[in-house]
């Protein structure tokens, strides 16, 4: 018994002392690798500027000869005409801004599906988080097939807080029953307020 409770101190002391050596051991070589990293860190090579040898050019490469597309370009304020079409729809003529009647001149407004319009509506999510609520106006220009060619934002309040873009993302590649003047189906201009409530 008095063996066995030697044997387990000794066992103890040995176990205690090699890491007490290798707490040391490690301990004392860090202190070196990061005194050394410091002393390598303050050294610093200085060079003269004329001992450096630029590298020579690369070789110019003769590129082939390429038409000019354009020599003069014209500068223009003007908004370029942007057409909307829906997919599968057939278009013989581009229509003018004149070809489409104003909305005094028709007799019959175009109709559109609202419950189509307003499930495709995406109320704008950073305004929605705000509790912002808007209104937009705007002009379509309905061919006489009933298809959306083009949407003008005339308002929107407030201003840059994406109702228009969502408005008219609602109503790109609609159809609808055109207008109509003496009877017949015309092309036109019709101004579509669009309103976002919080409900």
């Amino acid at each position: 018994m008095l063996n066995e409770k030697r044997l387990r101190l000794v066992t103890f002391l040995a176990v205690a002392a090699i890491h007490i050596f290798l707490i040391f051991f490690f301990a004392f070589n860090m202190q070196v690798d990061s005194q050394t990293a410091q002393e390598n860190a303050r050294m610093m090579k200085l060079m003269d500027l004329a001992e450096v040898i630029p590298e020579p050019p690369p070789p110019e490469i003769e590129l082939p000869q390429v038409e000019s597309i354009a020599e003069t370009m014209i500068e223009t304020e003007e908004v370029p005409q942007q057409i909307v079409v829906a997919p599968g729809a057939i278009i013989t003529a581009v229509p003018t801004w004149d070809d489409y009647l104003p909305q005094h001149k028709v007799s019959v407004p175009p109709r559109f599906d609202e419950r189509d319009i307003y499930s495709d509506l995406v109320y704008p999510p950073i305004p929605l988080r705000s509790g912002i609520e808007g209104r937009v106006i705007l002009e379509l220009f309905i061919d006489r097939h009933g298809i959306i060619q083009q949407i003008l934002i005339l308002q929107e309040a407030p201003p840059g807080r994406g109702f228009g873009e969502a408005a008219v993302k609602a109503f790109t590649g609609k159809r609808g029953t055109p207008a109509q003047a003496d009877g017949e189906p015309v092309s036109s201009r019709y101004r579509y307020p669009v309103s976002f409530r919080i409900k």
